[in-house]
This record gives C-alpha cells, structure tokens and sequence, in this order.
C-alpha cells in the first residue's frame, strides 16, 4: 500500500513513521520546500536546541527504504490533487496552520507591524521570509499571551551577539546587532492566572542577563492558586513584581489592543483596559502572535470559523486523511503531533482492512514522479533525501566556519542548487 504524506513537518513525519511499523506500507513525503522538518526548522526559537534535536528523530524515517522524500514538489502547482488522489491508496495532508491570525485594529497594516509568524520565518532562515524587520525600533510591542510571544520577546532583548551558538543567518544576528532593541512590552489580554506562558520560558526571561522582566504589583493574584504549575508561574511574577528591577521586558496583563498607531509608520499602541480606560505605549514596532489559521488544500473540506478540516478520527473523505494542526487546530507542543498522527494512521489501516479505500490507477504515482524528475529546468526537479543530506553538509561547514554548529542557507536557488546537484 503506498501512501502520500503532504507536508514534511513534525506532524507529517510522525505519521510517516507510525505507517511503516507495517510492513505493508510504502510512504511518499511531499514537501513544497527543498528542506524538511517544517517547524522544527522554521518555527521553533533558534536558541531552543533541545526542541530541534527532534529532527534526528525525524529524519531517521527514511533510513527505511519504503520511504521517499520529494521535495520542491508544491501540490497544487507541480501536481494536482485530483490526480495525488488517484496514485495513491491514500493521501495524509499535514499542512499545519501557516496563516497568521489578525488583530483586527485600525493601523494593523502600517509599517512597522508584523505577523509574527513573519518575523520569526525570519530570524529562523525560511527562505520566503525576505526581511520584514527592516525598521529600526527602540522598544517593540508583541501581543499575544502564548510562548510564541515570549519566544520572540527573547530573540529581540538577545539581539544577534546573544544568537551566537545558534544557526541563526548571519545576515540577521547583523541586522539584530545593527537595530538593537532597548526594550520589549508584551501584552496580554489574559490576566496572570491564565496566561499560557510555560515556566521554562518565563525562567529563560528571567535568567537573561540585563533584562530583569517588570509587571505591576496590582496584577498579581490575591490568593495563591492550588494548581501546582499556576503557582510556579505566579511565584515567578512575584518577583518580577519586586521594585527597582530595570524592566527591559515589562509584562502588561488584561490589556486589549484598540490601534496601532501611527501615520506612515508604527508611532505606538493604544490598549484599554478592563474598565474602558486607555493608554498608549511609545513604540516603533508592534508584533502580533495571537495564533494562526489553517488552509485547506482544494478538495478538502474546510470549516472556516475553527480553522481546521472536519474529520473522524484523522479520516476527512474517502481515502483522505488529515493529522496536526490541520486537523485538530493550532494548538499543543511539538509531541502532541505524535498521539495525533497515530490516531490518524489508526483509523487509515483500520479503512484499508475493512476495504474502504479505492484502488489506486496502476503506474500513475511514477508516471507522475517521473514526469517531475525529467524537468527541463534542473531547479524545478524534486529534492530527494540525497539533496536535502548535500543541504545539511553545506550547512555545518558554514557553521564550522563562523564557529558554530550550522549556519542556515536561506537563498531559495542555493538550497536548489546544492539539492539538484546531488540528486
């Protein structure tokens, strides 16, 4: 049985993984970019290397040779999914939630206001990125009550000298080095009790050299919370709330953005608070990591309001599966891919037993592969795990050179180059 997984992230190589503990099973990897791992590579913080450490894990999925990457393959463009349908005996789609979500304010458009997931595609080398965070700003505004928010808050204060251990392009530890941040104001609309910081990022905050993170004495919880973790949490607020701390980090709770203000750039944030009452923040930059959306490849079905493709148990038409973010919607850490990619797989070979699954049309899925890999162009050939391995040893020898691990290539046409060669 050969199955096409779309999509070569956490979530997409988990459930390529739990479908080859049958030895049945063949699996096809299709991946829009010339690198895998998704996430993992391209939107966990660069500092975080014991998260990334998951790629070995990952990537031992084609140590088996029933599984094959294509990469540069965009489904869609490069191959349809009619015809994806049609070659395979089924087809898992795990595109995650790329789509940042919108504040909805006046000014949200300005220059000088960011989606998050922009400017962390950025600083984490994603080769569309570009370089969104071209103006200079002194104090910067991120919203958003998640990780993601104090993940980037890090990044910021860090600048590029404190990025050095890290793969982080040099081209953006220079323009970090170049436009320091002074200070960074991250506001939640949530109060202290339920924000979704985790205490390993708070405690990173708080161990940076310089920062000393402030929050107001007034937003402290009256009484202490019986919930283990919510206390933890609120004993690290507690000292934050301590006077005299130099506050490069200031935490502002139960406060929701009205706009963004500003001309023909970002001059500031207006928030209210609870009461009505409103004040402005002087910033030059606003960030905002208040969650993604997904969007469904054509032929899915999409429910728009929740972001997500209507499914039982993984399986959203006949033959069709989704696991991740696409499925279940843009929430949870990397591991939880791994419970819901199984799920997934489950209900797919509990469909192939009963005999729930059409037939694929013989020769099809090489006939398609086939006619991708006989590309005039050489840069519009799939990237096998062959080109993805030349990408890797590019990138540990510029890493080597600059005294790190690895550097990240971000030029679309390098990373082809070096891949098609090989391949």
């Amino acid at each position: 049985m050969h199955l096409a997984v779309v999509g070569s992230g956490p979530s997409g190589l988990f459930a390529a993984k739990e479908a080859l503990r049958d030895p049945a099973v063949a699996v096809d990897v299709i991946e829009r970019l010339p690198t895998p791992f998704g996430l993992v590579r391209y939107g966990v913080a660069p500092d975080h290397h014991r998260v990334r450490a998951v790629t070995g894990t990952l990537g031992a999925v084609f140590d088996d040779p029933r599984a094959r990457f294509l990469g540069n393959v965009t489904v869609g463009r490069d191959v349809s999914p009619v015809d994806l349908r049609r070659a395979y005996d089924a087809v898992v789609v795990a595109t995650g939630a790329p789509h940042a979500r919108r504040l909805g304010v006046p000014g949200e458009d300005l220059p000088g206001s960011y989606a998050a997931g922009d400017l962390v595609s950025w600083y984490n080398g994603h080769p569309e990125a570009g370089n969104p965070f071209g103006v200079a700003a002194r104090e910067v505004a991120v919203i958003g009550a998640g990780n993601v928010a104090l993940d980037i808050a890090r990044v910021l204060l860090k600048g590029g000298a404190g990025l050095a251990d890290t793969d982080v392009p040099d081209a953006v530890r220079a323009a970090l080095d170049e436009r320091p941040v002074e200070r960074v104001h991250v506001v939640a609309r949530r109060g202290l009790s339920d924000v979704r910081f985790s205490l390993p990022e708070l405690l990173e905050l708080d161990r940076l050299p310089g920062v000393e993170p402030v929050v107001d004495p007034t937003a402290l919880p009256a009484e202490p919370s019986p919930d283990r973790v919510t206390e933890a949490r609120n004993a690290v607020f507690r000292t934050w709330a301590a006077p005299g701390r130099t506050g490069r980090l200031r935490l502002h709770v139960h406060r929701r953005p009205v706009a963004v203000l500003g001309a023909d750039r970002v001059t500031g944030l207006r928030l209210a608070g609870p009461d009505g009452a409103q004040a402005e923040l002087g910033v030059q930059a606003v960030v905002r990591a208040v969650g993604y959306h997904a969007e469904a490849l054509p032929g899915l079905p999409f429910d728009a309001d929740r972001g997500l493709v209507p499914h039982e148990g993984g399986r959203a038409d006949r033959g069709l599966y989704v696991t991740g973010w696409l499925k279940r919607g843009p929430s949870g850490v990397i591991g939880a891919n791994k419970a819901c990619a199984l799920q997934t797989v489950r209900t797919l070979l509990a469909d192939a037993a009963a005999g729930r699954l059409d037939a694929p049309e013989p020769g099809l899925r090489e006939r398609l592969v086939a006619g991708l890999a006989d590309r005039a162009d050489r840069l519009r050939r799939p990237v096998g795990w062959a080109g993805w391995t030349a990408i890797d040893r590019a990138e540990i020898a510029l890493g080597t050179r600059g005294g790190r691990a690895r550097t990240k290539i971000t030029e679309l046409r390098e990373l082809l180059e070096l891949a098609t060669t090989t391949d």
